[in-house]
């Protein structure tokens, strides 16, 4: 409850203070800040995807504009969360810190960021909008995003950081009357229970993967992208294609992360590459295709959501 009244308050907040004519990169931005704070582009898209709506039928920009800039923005903060599971199998897997994959990564991304804001800068440029509703947001539910992104930026151990945050965000849930001790106890219960899922997958994929490596399955593998690798370079290269092959394969950018990181590894260590480089290619070229996909989970919300086609 809190999170969804924290994203809104985000989202009014800079619609009531940006001309509406910017309202398209406004969603974008939010997507992007709320996604690294939550660490999580599906509920990012859950959230922002309803205002994104409301603001594209109040102002006359096209519905699949807005909804895309939403899953565009989600999956850009997903892919630089420091409490995201990308992030934390990313780094695991490749033996690097969080914070210092997350200066790479952010190298690297940051240019494209600031081109899709051009794009839709030029995209958005004939449409004539007219916001005919009135947006208000409680900036005090908003205190808990920069709770977490602020701790983490700063290297805060991440389950300190959490536990903080959510006693915090539990604090201010109650002091704005959005829900009770109940409430936050609920909450968190919720939260938890989203996780179960994921943890099953990541041990079948475990055993999986090593009874693959078992039966020679790795070593074909890796064999076969070696064979075709001639440098450095071309050594990254490999690692995006693998994760991205995974990924189209799976629709679940996580899970191709955990299957592909391990093999990931053996070729940055066969051609010297930086643990952190190699970490923010996984993370990367796995966000990217799970934001394109139509039968992943991140787009088939936001058409649900819209009453769009994911296509």
């Amino acid at each position: 409850v809190v999170g969804r009244d924290s994203a809104q308050s985000v989202a009014y907040f800079l619609l009531s203070i940006i001309p509406i004519r910017f309202a398209v990169i406004v969603l974008f931005l939010v997507s992007c800040f709320v996604s690294i704070a939550m660490g999580t582009s599906v509920g990012t898209i859950t959230l922002i995807t309803p205002i994104a709506v409301a603001v594209a039928q109040s102002s006359g920009f096209p519905i699949p504009l807005c909804v895309g800039t939403v899953v565009g923005g989600a999956m850009f903060g997903d892919n630089l969360s420091m409490i995201s599971d990308t992030t934390i199998a990313a780094t695991r897997t490749q033996g690097c810190e969080m914070r210092d994959k997350f200066k790479v990564n952010f190298a690297i991304v940051l240019p494209a960021a600031i081109i899709t804001i051009i794009l839709l800068t030029v995209m958005t440029r004939g449409y004539v909008a007219a916001l005919n509703d009135t947006y208000n947001g409680e900036l005090i539910k908003v205190l808990p995003y920069l709770f977490v992104l602020i701790g983490a930026i700063f290297g805060v151990n991440v389950f300190l950081l959490l536990g903080g945050g959510v006693i915090f965000a539990g604090v201010v849930g109650i002091t704005t009357g959005a829900l009770d001790l109940f409430g936050v106890i609920s909450a968190i219960s919720e939260g938890m229970s989203g996780m179960f899922e994921l943890c099953m997958i990541s041990v079948v994929v475990g055993g999986m993967v090593e009874l693959i490596k078992f039966n020679g399955g790795i070593d074909f593998v890796l064999n076969f992208i070696q064979s075709r690798i001639k440098n450095k370079k071309g050594a990254e290269f490999g690692i995006a294609a693998l994760v991205s092959v995974v990924d189209l394969c799976t629709a679940n950018n996580t899970i191709a992360i955990v299957m592909a990181g391990p093999l990931a590894k053996n070729i940055a260590d066969e051609y010297d590459i930086d643990a952190r480089k190699s970490a923010s290619i996984l993370d990367i070229f796995s966000s990217v295709w799970q934001g394109i996909i139509p039968y992943g989970a991140q787009l088939l919300t936001a058409a649900g959501l819209a009453g769009i086609s994911p296509f």
